[in-house]
């Protein structure tokens, strides 16, 4: 990855970052490349890299920025990361490090196959792997949907 900063990235929140940046680590393979701590050793903010995408991960620092555990499990996003092979095994190792898998790898209309899994404080992750190419008119006859801007 250069220099040059995504032009989107994901910030969420968790009641213990630290454990977090760990965890993402060893469940996803994301890469710490900056981590700022406050005198006392709190981490203020943090960035990890996954290929070419950026996710910040930090502590509750507000009444607005919650982790799902503080708020009864509610979310408001999911985060989906794309891999380039082997889906199943990458949902077994997500598994492994302690995610919940909410949904099982499964092929979807669109080409992709994909799995679902939630971390030990509540965010929930899509995880999915172009398996087979998919026109928009195969997709459409798949699924019933009308669909545009397919690329």
């Amino acid at each position: 990855m250069s220099n040059r900063r995504p032009n989107l990235t994901s910030a969420i929140s968790y009641r213990d970052p630290k454990a977090a940046l760990e965890f993402l680590e060893r469940a996803f393979g994301f890469e710490l490349f900056m981590r700022i701590d406050d005198a006392e050793g709190n981490l203020v903010h943090s960035e990890m890299r996954f290929g070419d995408s950026v996710v910040m991960v930090g502590s509750e620092w507000s009444e607005e920025t919650r982790s799902p555990a503080s708020i009864g499990g509610k979310t408001t996003q999911t985060i989906h990361i794309h891999v380039d092979e082997d889906v199943d095994a990458h949902c077994a190792r997500a598994r492994a490090a302690g995610f919940e898998i909410i949904m099982a790898p499964a092929d979807q209309f669109y080409g992709d196959r994909t799995y679902r899994c939630r971390d030990p404080e509540g965010h929930i992750w899509t995880v999915g792997q172009t398996v087979k190419p998919v026109t928009r008119e195969e997709a459409e006859a798949a699924s019933g949907l009308k669909i545009e801007g397919w690329v």
